[in-house]
């Protein structure tokens, strides 16, 4: 039999057919396409690896010109998809001609099966009508791959109609919005404004939190602390009202302390800490942007790391081991690493291996843990970092408890009252393995009841309440997460293309005014559109879909429905609306102070070079003026370069780092960078 294997990427396809080959692999090209020919059980089998999705959806050529088109025809415009690489398409359809079994091993998720579904569609194109097999794997490892192989399936129809949905619903909302605002605004070419069904509700969130940062009133308090001492050893202590609000009552409490002390009660408790649950995509990618690493990058790191066979698959929704997964043999497996193999060795050690586990129990993938041994050397710096990250909450989920002791010291001095908090772990447990979760310990000296000390020193603290903290991009996910807001797949993507489109930057995670006035215009217009609800409301429906309760047809339908009334209440409000969002363009132009002349310091185009510079609102009294890179967008960070005092911003570019520097071209810091790397290079 001659069978044809359709996988998601060429190097899985690469990896499959040297997996199940028995006598070598044959790689051919066909219309460039990499295709790998090899024996398999006597059957003639190529593979063939495509490069995620093969078509797109799209609405027909009539509706390509935004300017002639009215937004609101997109609405309930038919769909048609469209080849994205047209040689992958003919490699596919010339690979399958002589195929008498189609085998499709693409990732088994609702993106997978609806690439799958795309390539069904694509070979029946030539072909006709033929029975699809698929394979399920959640590691590309060589047990996984050939018992998936001997127990073929049949294509998941459900589930890729929900990934059919999603694509349809998402490329309506945002074409037909983003059209619409873009439109209103003049904002049109490559600097068009981006509005999309998960990423404006996202947006939201992130432009709530900062207004409520920005109206938030601080009120003082005061705290009073103190250093004891006894037999040469200090401890610090706080006074037991720990926020005075009256001044004055803080100053007559500390005229109130004398110069010895005398404890009055210690406390001590031990508490378990139990270990984490195991690794869902949410988890991980909170993980991950914890130990400095973004939800988009990490998600890239660790699906290189599924592709080698060294991490199982990494877009789950999983909490729970299947029963059938061998903790000894992964932990022999990545034990061969020496960073691990003390650590290894310990669990080894244990009569039976029991694992935790969460609240999340599926049946599509495993959670994530290790599955193949790498080694520090072997690989980039960031993805080892994941890897690491990965074999450690694995070795944390089949660990023993912690056991934290905390201690309290109740302390009298003069009239007053304080007490003093210690924390020291009497057992490792799982925090051997999870490092990131170990705090340090916090030590304080074995005092008894009726011991006296020495005041050695006592201060009062002015301060001030703070308001909510910004988001986070490890918060921002699980709270995603939470509302319902996009899937295991897409957040990561969704944040990065906030970044992206210059609505917010750093982390935590700061709103520019373009997306500030976005977020506000949206909501004080379209508030459905910004709405967690009517999103996690759509995304029930597509999980519907995937239990084959609802149709395809008859979600799509209701979101277009859910959309035509938006549109009906923004059309009303066009200009309102495109002018507070113009405000906050003009207001990110704004990129600080002059430092001679103190006017503003304003992004301006030339009209004759077309090029961007950075020039004076006193001109022509004032003539400063700074070059700007001509690529990225540009944002005020609202601070001056301690050097030459000009205002500092970052350079945002699609597909490198961001980058932060001062305007003024001749800062000194600016010539040491040089001149080092001048003499670095010699």
């Amino acid at each position: 039999m001659k069978t044809l294997i359709v996988s998601e990427k060429n190097i899985t396809a690469k990896r499959i057919a040297n997996i199940l080959a028995k006598d070598g692999v044959k790689e051919e090209k066909s219309y460039n396409i990499p295709v790998y020919s090899f024996d398999y059980n006597g059957d003639q089998t190529k593979a063939i690896g495509l490069k995620g999705h093969i078509l797109r959806v799209d609405f027909p050529e009539k509706y390509d010109n935004w300017q002639k088109v009215d937004p609101a025809s997109l609405i309930d415009a038919k769909l048609i998809k469209k080849p994205i690489q047209k040689n992958l398409v003919k490699a596919l359809q010339s690979q399958s001609k002589d195929a008498e079994q189609i085998i499709i091993a693409t990732d088994f998720d609702r993106e997978g099966e609806l690439i799958g579904a795309d390539a069904i569609d694509v070979i029946k194109e030539t072909k006709g009508e033929f029975p699809a097999k698929r394979v399920r794997f959640s590691s590309l490892t060589k047990e996984e791959i050939v018992n998936s192989f001997h127990n073929l399936e049949k294509p998941y129809q459900d589930l890729a109609k929900a990934g059919g949905a999603r694509q349809d619903i998402d490329l309506i909302w945002g074409a037909t919005l983003t059209r619409f605002i873009s439109l209103a605004t003049t904002r049109l070419g490559k600097q068009f404004l981006s509005v999309g069904r998960v990423q404006s509700p996202t947006l939201a969130l992130i432009a709530k939190r900062e207004q409520e940062r920005k109206d938030f009133k601080p009120t003082p308090y005061w705290q009073i602390f103190a250093t004891f001492s006894k037999e040469g050893v200090d401890l610090e202590a706080s006074h037991k009202t720990e926020r005075f609000l009256d001044e004055e009552e803080a100053k007559k409490a500390l005229t109130n302390l004398g110069d010895e002390a005398k404890v009055v009660a210690t406390k001590k408790t031990s508490k378990k800490g139990r270990p984490p649950a195991p690794f869902n995509t949410t988890a991980f990618l909170s993980a991950s942007a914890l130990i400095g690493i973004s939800p988009a990058r990490a998600m890239r790191l660790a699906e290189g790391l599924y592709m080698d066979g060294r991490i199982s698959y990494p877009r789950v929704d999983n909490t729970v081991y299947p029963e059938t997964l061998n903790f000894r043999n992964i932990l022999k497996t990545v034990g061969k690493n020496t960073q691990f193999s003390k650590l290894s060795e310990e669990l080894l050690a244990k009569k039976e291996l029991i694992a935790t586990r969460g609240k999340k129990h599926e049946t599509d993938h495993p959670p994530i843990h290790p599955t193949g041994l790498v080694n520090r050397d072997d690989i980039d710096p960031a993805m080892y970092k994941i890897y690491e990250l990965v074999v450690r909450r694995f070795m944390a989920t089949l660990a023993e408890e912690s056991v934290t002791q905390t201690t309290r010291v109740d302390i009298e001095c003069g009239s007053e009252p304080f007490f003093v908090r210690g924390r020291t772990i009497l057992k490792e447990g799982w925090l051997k393995h999870y490092i990131y979760s170990r705090k340090k310990d916090e030590e304080i000296p074995d005092l008894s009841e009726g011991d006296v000390l020495k005041k050695v020193d006592s201060i009062l603290e002015s301060k001030e309440t703070q308001p909510p903290p910004r988001y986070s991009q490890a918060k921002l996910i699980t709270t995603m997460e939470e509302l319902g807001l996009g899937t295991k797949s897409t957040r990561h993507a969704i944040i990065q293309s906030l970044f992206y489109r210059s609505y917010i930057h750093s982390d935590p995670i700061i709103p520019t005014e373009l997306g500030m006035s976005m977020a506000s215009a949206l909501g004080k217009h379209a508030p459905k559109v910004v709405s967690p609800e009517m999103t996690a409301e759509l995304e029930k429906d597509m999980d519907k879909i995937a239990d084959g309760e609802i149709g395809q047809d008859n979600v799509v339908d209701t979101s277009r429905k859910m959309l035509g009334a938006v549109m009906l209440a923004l059309q009303d409000k066009k200009e309102s609306l495109a002018g507070e969002i113009r405000e906050g363009i003009r207001i990110d132009k704004v990129l600080g102070e002059c430092p001679n002349c103190k006017e503003q310091l304003r992004i301006i185009r030339s009209k004759r070079t077309k090029k961007r510079f950075v020039g004076c609102a006193g001109y022509p009294d004032c003539k400063t003026t700074y070059p700007l890179p001509q690529r990225g967008d540009v944002i005020s960070l609202g601070e001056v370069c301690e050097e030459c005092k000009a205002p500092k911003i970052k350079v945002i570019s699609k597909g490198a780092r961001p980058w932060v520097l001062c305007l003024d071209p001749n800062c000194p810091t600016k010539t040491q960078k040089k001149e080092e790397k001048e003499a670095a290079e010699k």
